[in-house]
């Protein structure tokens, strides 16, 4: 006669065989292997409990977070949202949602979910931070001094939206503002923060080889520190070193793979190397970013044009000329465009008016009144 131990073993080996686990048992066993750091391994526990519990909201919560732990961003978000159909309002799940965004470069999409918690939420300062930084990625200046200003002048010791405020408002040419937050800043000694502060300062003064020098040294404290690899480039490229643009964007990817001006100006040199898939991967990981970016999407036409998709280009730099009728660039682009299709007519019309948009804008800038 077989032992209780022996027919338990066997049972147990029948519904394991015919798919009747417990599913207690696996979510036991899910959240014994996140917890331990064994996360790879949690995921089939969690996908096969989940499998007999659909409506269960804290596992499928913790299969996203383990997804985003491993970088399947994308599959996290899936299972965030499918999380919120059944408990909408979870301000956890939304953040983690905002966060997996983040990370997958879908800014905009994340910036939505935290406006959102932070009308709910002010006080909570991750989504504040986050928030902020999603604006500021946006290229949103002004919203984020709007968001960080009167937070600010409450809490003058907090370097970390001070070094956000004072990013906004350099980026926004309010310099003596900007500089009386690096003032505070530098107040607390030297920094790679108060350094990249102070080089885009330059930045904007063009003052691009004093500009190298502050953000070299910011580097130098920090080389983890988001952005400075990103102006560090474009300071490169305003004098003509594009190699070692080429080098300090690179950096930045490596450790930003969102950051857009980074995307967008190494697409711009891998193009004009004819790397085109590579220029093309960049742009598009810049338009998930800012998706109407009038800058990408003309780099995107222009890359079109080069590589001889003559259709797409022509209907990209359309796009863009009813968007933004006065971008001269996008006017020639549109003209080559449209001689290489043999549609002269409308090349000289495109000639035509970038030439006289190009007198407007000179005249313009000398002070004259242009007829």
């Amino acid at each position: 006669m077989a032992s209780h131990s022996a027919v338990l073993a066997f049972i147990l080996l029948c519904r394991a065989a015919s798919g009747q686990e417990d599913p207690e048992r696996n979510l036991r066993q899910a959240v014994t292997l996140h917890q331990s750091g064994e996360v790879e391994r949690a995921l089939p526990f969690y996908r096969a409990y989940l499998k007999s519990r659909p409506e269960a909201v804290e596992a499928r919560s913790n299969l996203g977070a383990a997804l985003a732990r491993t970088g399947r961003y994308s599959e996290a978000i899936v299972e965030y949202r499918e999380a919120l159909k059944r408990r909408p309002g979870d301000p956890g799940i939304r953040l983690n949602l905002a966060l997996a965004q983040y990370k997958l470069g879908q800014v905009s999409e994340a910036a939505t979910v935290l406006t959102d918690l932070h009308r709910e939420r002010p006080a909570d300062r991750q989504v504040l931070l986050l928030l902020a930084d999603c604006r500021l990625r946006r290229g949103e200046d002004r919203k984020v001094i709007e968001l960080l200003a009167p937070v600010e002048q409450q809490d003058q010791s907090d370097l970390a939206i001070a070094y956000l405020l004072g990013t906004a408002l350099l980026r926004d040419k309010q310099v003596d503002r900007g500089q009386r937050v690096i003032d505070r800043i530098l107040r607390k000694g030297d920094s790679a923060e108060a350094r990249l502060l102070l080089g885009t300062a330059k930045m904007n003064a063009s003052e691009w080889e004093a500009a190298i020098g502050d953000l070299e040294k910011a580097a130098e404290l920090n080389p983890q520190l988001p952005d400075v690899h990103s102006y560090l480039g474009r300071a490169h490229i305003q004098t003509g070193d594009t190699a070692a643009a080429r080098v300090a964007f690179t950096k930045e990817l490596t450790l930003n793979p969102t950051d857009f001006e980074s995307n967008l100006q190494l697409a711009v040199l891998l193009k004009l190397d004819q790397d085109y898939d590579g220029s093309r991967k960049l742009l598009d990981r810049a338009l998930l970013v800012r998706p109407g970016e009038p800058r990408a999407k003309f780099q995107m036409a222009a890359l079109n044009l080069a590589a001889g998709r003559l259709e797409e280009a022509r209907l990209g730099l359309e796009a863009i000329v009813r968007q933004s009728p006065g971008f001269v660039e996008a006017h020639i682009a549109l003209a080559t465009a449209y001689y290489r299709l043999k549609r002269k007519a409308d090349g000289d019309r495109e000639k035509a008016l970038a030439q006289k948009l190009t007198l407007e804008q000179r005249s313009q800038d000398n002070g004259e009144k242009f007829e």
